[in-house]
């Protein structure tokens, strides 16, 4: 896909219904200070219905919490980033503890998970932190979101060591290939796909996605990171899912706005938003 430089294409031109759902954004980060509230009026006008809202701590739970009063459309995950797991203290386990059951906004638990990339954190210490959390998760009978960069052996025997076979998990920012999406599908969980699929080269992303059935997929920005194409190199937002809903549908030989909706479906049922009133 392509645009013109001049004239950077409007996702709301694609004329998506308002059926979609995004499942991972980080628009308390930096990148969005200025403009945070144009940003969720940019996502409703691409189409989409609910936004979930990622915190990486009780704090920034705290601090934001208020301002999405406003806004009815968002839901929270919250959870220890891996590259955060010297963070996890038993204050703060308690204090996601107190957060998840006093407010209902908080859907899921995560992002939490193994990272071996940045290497910020012991391998042992992300293990130890990503069990405690999956515990409370269970605890707590919530969902959990899901982060694994070069770690895939290790997340999924620590996960299935814990139980987590069936339960309800969100494997985050999935780029896999065939071979990894039905080993995720066959243990029962769910993907969530975003704005790389657009890239030229991932051509096994693409080619996974035909594996992957739309009860079991949903889609997501990762923003202000992995922006799509056709802006790929500038901040990413929600309403950005238009272009990364081409690339999909494309591969899925789908159109679009099914793809949107079947995504959209999915993850209202995997979050549990379904019996809540539309905002």
């Amino acid at each position: 896909m392509t645009a013109n430089p001049t004239k950077p294409a409007d996702p709301a031109a694609f004329g998506l219904p308002r059926t979609g759902v995004e499942t991972h954004a980080h628009l308390n980060m930096k990148p969005f200070t200025a403009d945070r509230e144009a940003v969720l009026l940019r996502a409703k006008a691409a189409g989409l219905a609910r936004l979930g809202l990622v915190l990486l701590n009780t704090g920034d739970w705290a601090r934001d919490k208020n301002f999405y009063d406003a806004f009815p459309e968002v839901f929270f995950t919250l959870g220890i980033h891996p590259n955060d797991a010297h963070l996890l203290t038993p204050g703060e386990l308690a204090g996601i503890r107190r957060a998840a059951l006093s407010d209902t906004r908080i859907k899921a638990l995560g992002e939490m998970g193994l990272d071996y990339h940045w290497k910020k954190v012991t391998p042992n210490l992300q293990q130890e932190v990503f069990r405690k959390q999956l515990r409370l998760a269970r605890d707590l009978d919530l969902p959990v979101v899901i982060h694994c960069r070069e770690a895939v052996e290790d997340t999924l025997s620590l996960l299935q060591e814990e139980g987590f076979r069936g339960r309800p998990l969100l494997w985050h920012c999935f780029g896999g290939d065939t071979e990894l999406a039905l080993r995720l599908l066959d243990l029962g969980w769910h993907l969530s796909v975003p704005g790389i699929v657009t890239y030229p080269a991932n051509k096994a992303l693409r080619a996974a996605l035909k594996h992957i059935p739309n009860d079991r997929l949903v889609m997501e920005t990762d923003c202000p990171y992995l922006t799509p194409l056709p802006f790929r190199g500038q901040r990413n937002e929600p309403a950005y899912l238009a272009f990364t809903i081409q690339s999909m549908a494309e591969a899925k030989e789908m159109l679009p706005e099914e793809l949107w909706s079947a995504c959209g479906r999915t993850a209202m049922k995997f979050f549990r938003l379904e019996d809540e009133k539309s905002p």
